[in-house]
């Protein structure tokens, strides 16, 4: 059957579906479709397993959509979503689809929307219920939702429904459920509460497995930066501004992270929105709302808010975060690349969370393309291009003549020319996002790192082993007489590590790895060597320095603070060189790249290092085990 199902007209389906099918541009069906409406329109259970963007919201509505019978007034069909968003999503593709019904009434009903209302909108009438479990559970227990003449369950994206706690509900629910009712049941896995739901209240159904045929994967553009030279905030930002995209949405893992990364991006001139489980359901659709309109550019998501987002303008998806498993990511990435369109995800990977990803291109049958990060001149040039293109769109606004008398009176006032009085205000619109900048790009001596780590190895493989090995063990010497201590009152508390604190000053302060000396990291603070020839310029930035959200009130210190309890010398890593034998004490042993001491600085949760959550934390413990405070220089040096 589904070999021979090429188009939508060979199917049993009424002629207003057809036409509404034909208006939307479709006429050719998927194969979770091919295989699904057939069957479904004969009244069998049906078990199918289809990940997102294989259309299987089409799958199951248009053959309820035909089987309807206008004149019922009580609802005849309910299928439950595991988030509002989706709920409210496949209640607008069935209104699509049924566009040419007439009288059709499609409600969705959810938490966090008023329940007054939902009831009254059924007590109106309603052919079709689409609804998260909850929701549907309590109209059912107030006796406001009646199921004596529903003909069909669908149970949407089960596996996530079910893993978000809903399967007491679902169970209750399908309890209630007319003897003689369909039970129609999607899911991207098969996890034993999906397989117990099966078993109990399907009858022999018909299964249907085209899981392999993700359109889109295949739709979608896969490509992967590795996290090194800047922080992933201005590495988000430098994406950001050089990708071509209409709307985005950033992945990230946790709340707080929506807020403060949204926050942050707002910061520099983005137009960005938070968008997470704790934002009040109107807040919520509001937001979604925004994007939808061109109102924000960007929302800045965690995974379980953003299943069910269609919104056409999305060209891109960033995953800020590696997900936890491959099905996020294809729900991730399923956002953009919906119906046809071209789309774009890119990935933030760490160096330790390269396993998860060739599993992702595994289980995808896919090839991510790694790209470099654009460098801070490629940016600025970005910039310039749009503020060249915005100016040219202004030129014929018919009312500068109004601010050309205001330049010739501002030129005569302050005494300006007109050139000198254009850099003036060029430099006020530039704001937090500069048109030029100064000093070098961490970037540039990140990628030299690595041009030499790889020059390194083929070296090595060419029998100079020894050699070259000795060369990498160099250290440079430091002479405490050129440098200056700063205490910054920022530590491991605060999630703080090495890299940030070397990242801030690269990227605020314009310094370059040379211009850094020893670092040493503690609880409540951090010490750190700069040049006693530093600019007052630099110095006075260096007070108004944020690290992780936090000021840093650096203040210079006397004494000899970073040579306390240590052996060998300063490194710049904050540990101390001929330590081999893993001393506990100094230094800053509850960093979880420096050695084995100091536990609560080893399980701290830190949102920048990401990774795979199958015992990333105990993999570089042992990795500092074996070579003391050396895999600490290693990332600082990646930093």
């Amino acid at each position: 059957m589904q070999e021979s199902v090429t188009e939508f007209r060979q199917l049993d389906l009424a002629d207003t579906l057809l036409s509404a099918l034909d208006a939307m541009g479709f006429t050719q069906p998927t194969p979770i479709q091919a295989a699904s409406i057939p069957l479904l329109l004969t009244g069998t259970d049906a078990l199918g397993k289809a990940q997102t963007g294989t259309g299987k919201t089409a799958a199951f509505s248009l053959p309820l959509l035909n089987k309807l019978d206008l004149s019922q007034r009580k609802p005849q069909a309910i299928v439950m979503a595991p988030t509002r968003e989706l709920a409210i999503q496949v209640a607008a593709e069935m209104k699509n689809l049924g566009q040419n019904i007439s009288g059709l009434k499609v409600l969705e009903i959810y938490g966090g929307a008023s329940i007054v209302d939902q009831m009254r909108a059924l007590k109106a009438g309603a052919h079709i219920v689409v609804g998260t479990p909850g929701r549907v559970k309590d109209l059912i227990t107030r006796d406001r939702l009646h199921l004596d003449e529903v003909s069909t369950f669908v149970l949407d994206e089960a596996d996530e429904m079910l893993k978000m706690g809903f399967v007491d509900d679902v169970t209750w629910i399908m309890e209630q459920a007319p003897a003689s009712a369909q039970r129609v049941l999607f899911s991207a896995t098969m996890p034993p509460m999906v397989k117990e739901i099966v078993d109990r209240f399907l009858r022999e159904p018909a299964r249907i497995d085209v899981a392999g045929s993700n359109r889109t994967v295949a739709q979608v553009e896969q490509q992967f930066w590795v996290v090194k030279g800047v922080e992933k905030d201005e590495a988000m930002s430098r994406l950001l501004e050089t990708e071509e995209t209409d709307a985005s949405i950033v992945f990230v893992r946790t709340r707080q992270d929506t807020e403060r990364l949204a926050d942050w991006l707002c910061a520099r001139g983005f137009k960005a929105a938070a968008l997470h489980g704790d934002i009040p359901q109107s807040l919520r659709e509001r937001t979604v709302d925004h994007i939808k309109r061109g109102v924000i550019d960007i929302l800045v998501a965690t995974d379980v808010v953003a299943r069910g987002l269609d919104v056409p303008r999305i060209t891109h998806v960033f995953n800020y975060d590696i997900p936890f498993d491959v099905e996020s990511y294809i729900h991730r990435i399923g956002r953009t690349g919906r119906a046809g369109r071209a789309g774009k995800a890119i990935l933030l990977v760490r160096t330790n969370q390269m396993r998860m990803l060739r599993t992702i291109e595994h289980v995808t049958k896919s090839k991510m393309e790694e790209i470099q990060l654009p460098l801070r001149d490629a940016v600025a040039a970005s910039r310039l291009a749009r503020l060249g293109d915005e100016l040219a769109a202004d030129k014929e606004m018919p009312s500068l003549e109004k601010f050309v008398e205001l330049v010739e009176s501002l030129q005569a006032s302050i005494e300006v020319d007109a050139t000198v009085l254009a850099a003036m205000l060029l430099k006020r619109q530039q704001g937090n996002r500069p048109l030029f900048y100064n000093g070098p790009d961490p970037m540039i001596a990140a990628l030299e790192r690595d041009n030499q780590r790889r020059r390194d190895r083929r070296d090595d493989r060419g029998g100079r082993d020894g050699e070259r090995r000795g060369e990498r063990r160099e250290r440079r010497e430091y002479n405490n007489a050129d440098w200056d201590t700063y205490q910054l009152q920022v530590g491991r508390e605060q999630g703080v590590q090495v890299k940030d604190i070397v990242g801030a000053i690269a990227n605020e302060l314009g310094l370059n790895k040379d211009s850094i000396g020893a670092i040493k990291l503690a609880p409540e603070h951090t010490y750190v060597q700069l040049p006693k020839t530093m600019s007052k310029d630099v110095a006075e930035q260096l007070k108004k320095l944020r690290i992780r959200q936090n000021q840093v009130n650096a203040v210079v210190v006397e004494g000899e603070v970073m040579n306390e309890q240590r052996r060998g010398g300063p490194r710049r890593d904050g540990g101390f060189r001929g330590n081999r034998d893993g001393n506990r004490e100094g230094g800053y042993r509850g960093n979880r790249e420096g050695g084995r001491g100091g536990r609560d600085g080893e399980r701290r949760f830190d949102r920048n290092r990401g990774g795979d959550h199958r015992g990333s934390h105990r993999g570089e413990r042992n990795h500092g085990d074996r070579n003391q405070g050396g895999q600490a220089r290693r990332r600082y040096e990646d930093a």
